[in-house]
């Protein structure tokens, strides 16, 4: 499998706010420039170059005399405002030396949860690509009030590399990858080189939150693995603090967790489906409604669904829960108030339980469902 990452053509590289600036909010420009080197000479290389940054609030932090992050939202989004144009202007003045071009794209969710701007973002990002520039992606933490209650780059970095379909993910963090237990607490603890497949314990030993500068910790990033490798794309968790790791990593050399994609990477559509669009809801089907659907790839009916949560329309995209976990998302053919008179009953009764002539057979076909376990 490292092989497959040494061979790899398009890279999407997260770096998070702990490797980009010290703990006084000042940025940390040797690190820095350590990085963009590493990019610029893959890019040397010919292969496709992705960076998603954090940094932003971090790097307003000391033009704006704060010591430590705010706690307050406004003076959070005020500090990230300043402290985007500073981190950008670094990467440019930086990717410039060594010759490359860069271009600096913020998002928020809802650039991802609108089909027609979900297509805009990748057809602009391949554009990008194919002028050998390399985009640079953050939140729009400025404006993006749920996306900063959530605080995650790590999501939004397996977001993109669907959107792109990268070869390989690399989340440069403040630990060298997954550990079998908290390698601050426990002296036994030891790396895990090598993930085949993300199980609950993946989740159990993920641990809890990153650094003080950071937002997010290992949980964030094994769920980032998660929507990676369900997408078809390896993802490596590798330190960023240590000399040349991503260098080492894209020469295939065994440092990080590898993360294994899954052979049978979903489609773009699903991809969108299952990542992009904004949940609505939840339908929590029996058991033998999830062997048909795990099983057999089949769609879901009415007389297997056993509870039905949140709003939601024709065309929303809802999670379909089995003994209380997501297995799976889907775009759904029927309201949540029609759901509720139907759940449980045949096929044949719906026309006469909604008093309809025209009816789906499946309240969520086959072709609109994307296995996520």
């Amino acid at each position: 499998m490292r092989d497959a990452i040494k061979n790899a053509k398009r890279i999407v590289v997260k770096v998070g706010s702990s490797t980009l600036c010290y703990s006084n909010g000042h940025l940390n420009l040797e690190r820095i420039e350590h990085l963009v080197r590493q990019l610029s000479d893959l890019a040397n290389q010919g292969k496709e170059v992705i960076l998603v940054s954090s940094g932003a609030t971090g790097a307003g932090l000391a033009p704006l005399g704060f010591k430590e992050k705010p706690r307050d939202l406004v003076l959070r989004q005020a500090s990230a405002a300043v402290g985007q144009g500073v981190l950008i202007h670094m990467y440019e003045r930086m990717f410039r030396e060594y010759g490359r071009t860069v271009a600096q794209i913020l998002l928020t969710k809802e650039d991802s949860t609108s089909r027609h701007s979900y297509l805009n973002l990748r057809n602009t990002l391949h554009a990008l690509l194919q002028l050998h520039v390399i985009p640079i992606i953050n939140e729009n933490d400025v404006v993006a009030i749920e996306e900063y209650k959530i605080g995650d780059n790590d999501t939004l970095s397996a977001t993109v590399a669907g959107i792109v379909e990268a070869d390989v993910l690399i989340i440069l963090s403040d630990i060298d990858g997954l550990y079998t237990a908290n390698p601050a607490t426990d002296s036994t603890a030891t790396l895990i080189h090598e993930v085949s497949v993300i199980t609950d314990e993946t989740y159990e030993i993920a641990g809890g939150a990153g650094s003080s500068m950071g937002t997010g910790g290992m949980y964030t990033k094994i769920k980032a693995a998660h929507m990676a490798t369900n997408s078809g794309i390896h993802m490596i968790i590798a330190s960023g603090e240590s000399d040349n790791s991503l260098r080492k990593v894209c020469k295939g050399e065994n440092i990080g967790t590898l993360f294994v994609a899954n052979d049978q990477g979903v489609s773009q559509k699903h991809h969108w489906v299952a990542y992009g669009k904004r949940l609505s809801g939840s339908i929590t089907i029996d058991e033998g409604c999830t062997k048909a659907v795990l099983n057999h790839g089949a769609s879901i009916l009415p007389a297997g669904i056993i509870e039905v949560d949140g709003s939601f329309e024709p065309g929303d995209t809802v999670s379909i829960i089995s003994k209380g976990k997501e297995i799976a998302r889907g775009l759904v053919n029927y309201s949540s108030t029609d759901l509720l008179k139907i759940r449980g009953h045949n096929t044949q009764d719906i026309a006469r339980l909604l008093e309809i002539d025209t009816t789906y057979d499946e309240v969520v076909h086959r072709n609109n469902l994307v296995i996520i376990h």
